[in-house]
């Protein structure tokens, strides 16, 4: 609990975005821990595949051992193979292209779109339209001769990417969905929860997540075959229940029973997570919105967005100074930040991709900083915090 401000560090740090358990979570690991089943079998993990997808209205939820895991699996499972290129966001969390690349494919980076940070529509279309053309029945990128098979939209900081021109595109185009959701379980598009797909989507339980496993991953889906095989897949392609033989290279993907423990009763509390993700979201946007220079998360109207990690970008211009500034200077007073990701065509793996756009991402990297949001997180922390930015304005 923040206890005092001055210009002197804070007595107690506080975090960027931290789990909080209150809930079931001692009883159920517990529970899988006196069972014996402490490993990648259980009840609790056949019980949390259950409960989350029927959270997302789906049918089917296959359990991973990180969000990573769920990504990799699911491209494979949905048909992306080798030399395959597939579009993807350039403004993300770098797994979701190293995830592309597991599976023998190569990213083609998208920017965002300025008014809610989301992988841009228009650039996947100019892309498809200007860029491939179809022979015998494949698309194809005119400049690498690659078969283009699949758009993987990231629907980054909870906020849900503008799915349906998306899905018109692929139908168009003959390409496959993969959706990344890693960070926006909660978060609805068009007052359907983000996870519920036509096709395949995954989430992650990392432990800055709003609810987390300690780690793991869930791939979801309404199609039987793809759920059999992802559950192969993530269980080494083992085909015999005794005899170890194998079909196919697997993977040591799943997840443990006492990882799943906690998810379980994480997700028991998903509601309330998100409801209190929101009202900090409104507190530090009727505290910062009218700082000059200051640009508060935007919604859409189309979206109820978990609001993640709060972010803010700063102009600095405006502000009088740039972010990593009120960044340091938040650090030096025990407050945690972080700015957005380094954009995937700026970073050293995957630099050499090809590229649509990139200076909206440029910009909201630069721009960029995220502050305490944990669901844990006092509402009086939240205007003191506030109130140390707009003491930054201009200093």
């Amino acid at each position: 609990m923040i206890t005092h401000w001055s210009a002197t560090k804070t007595a107690q740090p506080v975090p960027l975005s931290v789990p909080h358990m209150a809930g079931n979570e001692w009883q159920y690991v517990r529970e899988a821990i006196e069972s014996g089943w402490v490993s990648t079998a259980g009840p609790h993990v056949e019980r949390f595949e259950a409960a989350v997808a029927r959270r997302a209205l789906v049918r089917y939820g296959i359990a991973t051992s990180s969000g990573t895991a769920a990504l990799h699996t699911a491209l494979v499972v949905a048909g992306i193979e080798a030399d395959d290129e597939v579009l993807v966001s350039t403004l993300t969390f770098i797994a979701s292209a190293n995830a592309i690349r597991y599976a023998g494919a190569n990213p083609v980076l998208i920017d965002a779109e300025p008014n809610y940070w989301q992988i841009d529509p228009n650039l996947v279309e100019e892309f498809l339209t200007r860029r491939c053309e179809s022979k015998n029945g494949v698309l194809l990128n005119k400049a690498t001769g690659r078969r283009v098979k699949g758009i993987v939209p990231v629907h980054i900081m909870g906020h849900p990417v503008d799915l349906d021109p998306i899905y018109d595109l692929a139908r168009r185009f003959g390409l496959v969905v993969i959706e990344d959701a890693a960070e926006a379980i909660g978060a609805d598009y068009k007052a359907r929860p983000v996870g519920r797909t036509d096709s395949i989507a995954v989430y992650s339980f990392n432990g800055n997540k709003i609810i987390t496993a300690g780690g793991g991953g869930m791939i979801l889906t309404d199609r039987p075959d793809w759920a059999e095989r992802a559950k192969y897949l993530t269980t080494q392609a083992k085909d015999d229940p005794i005899e170890y033989i194998h079909g196919a290279i697997g993977f040591n993907y799943r997840l443990t029973n006492m990882q799943a423990a906690l998810g379980l009763a994480q997700l028991e509390s998903l509601e309330e997570f998100v409801a209190y993700k929101r009202s900090i979201a409104w507190r530090y946007q009727s505290l910062l919105a009218d700082v000059p220079g200051i640009s508060t998360m935007p919604e859409a109207a189309w979206a109820r967005s978990t609001f993640w990690l709060y972010t803010l970008l700063i102009d600095p211009e405006k502000f009088g100074s740039d972010s990593r500034e009120l960044a340091n200077r938040l650090q030096s007073l025990g407050i945690q930040t972080r700015p957005l990701w380094q954009p995937m065509h700026l970073s050293k793996p995957h630099g050499p991709c090809e590229v649509m756009g990139g200076e909206v991402a440029e910009r909201l990297f630069r721009q960029s900083i995220s502050i305490p949001c944990s669901v844990d997180l006092d509402l009086d922390q939240v205007d003191e915090i506030a109130s140390i930015i707009r003491s930054h304005a201009r200093a």
